[in-house]
């Protein structure tokens, strides 16, 4: 529940702090002084859009802080992943909006997206503001009021349901998008295979292009090398060219001299030895690359027709290289993926029957799905009809019906197959019709707090707000709305901001929203009224500006009937309203 509420800045509001205990707080106050300002800074820790219109005139932000006595060790655990902490049972929450537009949010002294701040607020706090009059005529809303009264078991089962219908709808984009690409398919297979062939009938060989390449250089370069080659073996053996005979000594021939001194040198000098074993060692090395570069020369000997055959290759490849990839092994990873890419494709056909069969093991699960969940609704209807058929006899509509109509959609959708509508007649003997069609206001007042006092009912703990639910009602009503708010509030922290005084009479705390104008700005700030001050202001309210005898008397007499319904109820366990609907519908049975 909350036990502080702070507005600063907020509309008309200057500074204002509501200290809150458990049961019903009512605000009051004159029309414009700022009373729903209370309920729109709640709906601000609620995570409701930041509007900087809001920001009261001249200030330069508006905040709301919010004290809450948290006991859900989930919650908790929730906040503690958001950041925030939960000091000795108390969350702090807060809101602060600039008059420049920025909006910023605090959950347990962690600055969090507003987002984040609705979902943990939410669970705290339940708003019902004007526009759930409103909400009341379209189709969704009324499906999530039946919904929620049935409770547990219809959502247990709805849960199933939108999992399959999700998967479901998946399935079938799949298999509309298979279905309408088959002939882009095909087409692309078609291309891909006729590059699988070219590859094919080609054969590239991993590296191939860069090889031939080699080749073909090496081949234009033969007389060179072949030139290179015998210069080396000739400064490596010698040559016989002189015209007399004399050998030209090469680089062996010039070691072997060399090796043969050092030899002799060594035979008269020890030191010598060392330089003998390295000149055989660089003999031995001398006489393997002669033999090398002699075998290398003799390899240079050109195929005929090789550097054509070279020539031709190459330019087939090109066509691959063309096409496919920069080089042989691009060509060939090319292949390697589109081949798997085609199989893919070609397996499209598979898959449309895999899920054309899937689908419709769906449709059967998701129809007997829709079956239970219809059989709910139906069932929980008519409950519900009974129980605000009660509720709204005590709001002096003795003869109103509300009936749910329930008829099944030409498809599945998410919620199920069926289409609800809400149904209401005043008067007997007329027809029951759209509730957003023949109701007035102040029966719609009606009917919306019979429905939420019903589905608040079922919920022990929390905190739910009123915004002017006795909208377009008075007298005896007023006073029967006071006693469901009153009662509601034995399981739940009740806050209601309200006109009039046969509701406020049944408060436990009475705040008043007090305007002051001093000339160019007006500002709102909130006192707490008790017992005279109390009774004054339910006069005022009453009587209007003029605070007069005869409704000072009717406001105490108001007081007291209030006291009395407080004692009255005060010893009694109050069972929910689904009990109270089991209760009454066991009578008539047995009856």
């Amino acid at each position: 529940m909350i036990s502080e509420l702070r507005i600063a800045d907020l509309g008309v509001i200057d500074d204002a702090i509501l200290t809150l205990d458990p049961g019903l707080t009512v605000v009051t106050g004159e029309t414009g002084a700022g009373k729903t300002m209370i309920v729109s800074g709640i709906g601000l820790l609620l995570g409701e859009r930041a509007d900087p219109r809001s920001v009261r005139s001249g200030a330069e932000r508006a905040r709301v802080e919010g004290l809450f006595m948290l006991t859900d060790p989930v919650l908790q655990g929730r906040i503690e992943d958001a950041g925030g902490q939960v000091e000795d049972g108390e969350l702090l929450i807060a809101r602060q909006i600039t008059a420049a537009g920025r909006s910023r949010a605090w959950v347990g002294g962690a600055q969090v997206p507003a987002a984040v701040c609705a979902d943990i607020a939410s669970d705290l706090v339940t708003v019902y503001g004007q526009s759930e009059q409103i909400a009341l005529g379209r189709e969704e809303r009324q499906r999530s009021i039946l919904d929620r009264f049935v409770g547990a078991p219809l959502l247990s089962l709805l849960t199933e349901y939108r999992q399959l219908y999700v998967e479901r709808r998946a399935l079938v984009a799949e298999l509309e998008q298979l279905r309408s690409d088959a002939q882009t398919r095909a087409r692309e297979v078609d291309l891909i295979q006729f590059g699988l062939d070219e590859i094919e009938r080609v054969a590239p060989q991993p590296g191939e292009d860069v090889a031939l390449a080699a080749e073909a250089h090496r081949l234009q370069s033969m007389d060179d090398l072949r030139n290179a080659a015998q210069l080396a073996m000739m400064a490596l053996a010698g040559d016989d060219s002189d015209a007399s005979g004399a050998t030209a000594l090469g680089a062996l021939g010039s070691l072997a001299v060399a090796r043969k001194a050092v030899e002799e040198a060594a035979e008269q000098d020890v030191q010598a030895g060392e330089l003998a074993t390295r000149s055989a060692e660089l003999g031995y090395l001398l006489a393997d690359l002669t033999s090398d570069v002699a075998r290398y020369l003799e390899t240079l000997e050109a195929e005929p027709g090789r550097l054509e055959q070279i020539a031709e290759r190459r330019s087939v490849l090109a066509t691959l290289t063309r096409k496919y990839g920069d080089s042989c092994d691009e060509v060939l990873e090319w292949a390697r993926t589109s081949a798997q890419r085609m199989a893919g494709l070609e397996s499209s056909d598979a898959r449309i029957v895999e899920l054309q069969d899937r689908v419709k093991l769906l449709d059967g699960q998701l129809n007997e799905l829709a079956g239970r969940i219809t059989d709910q609704r139906v069932k929980g209807a008519a409950d519900l009809g009974e129980a605000v058929k009660s509720e709204l006899s005590a709001l002096a509509m003795p003869h109103a019906r509300l009936l749910f109509d329930i008829t099944r959609a030409a498809e599945l959708g998410p919620h199920g197959a069926d289409v609800i509508e809400l149904l209401f007649s005043a008067n007997p003997g007329s027809e029951p019709r759209s509730l957003a069609k023949v109701a007035s206001g102040g029966e719609l007042s009606r009917v919306r707090l019979a429905l939420e006092v019903i589905l608040a009912g079922d919920s022990v703990g929390g905190t739910f707000v009123f915004d002017e639910v006795d909208a377009g009602v008075g007298g005896k009503v007023a006073v029967e709305i006071g006693k469901r708010l009153a009662t509601l509030a034995r399981r739940a922290q009740v806050i209601v901001v309200t006109h009039l005084a046969q509701v406020a009479a049944f408060a436990d705390r009475h705040f008043v929203v007090v305007k002051a104008d001093d000339g160019q700005v007006t500002t709102s700030g909130v006192a707490e009224v008790q017992d005279a001050d109390r009774a004054e202001e339910l006069a005022r309210m009453m009587a209007g500006l003029e605070t007069t005898s005869h409704a000072l008397a009717h406001a105490e007499e108001l007081v007291q009937v209030a006291e009395s319904h407080r004692r009255s109820t005060r010893s009694e366990k109050t069972p929910s309203m689904k009990q109270q609907t089991a209760q009454r519908l066991t009578t008539t049975t047995r009856a």
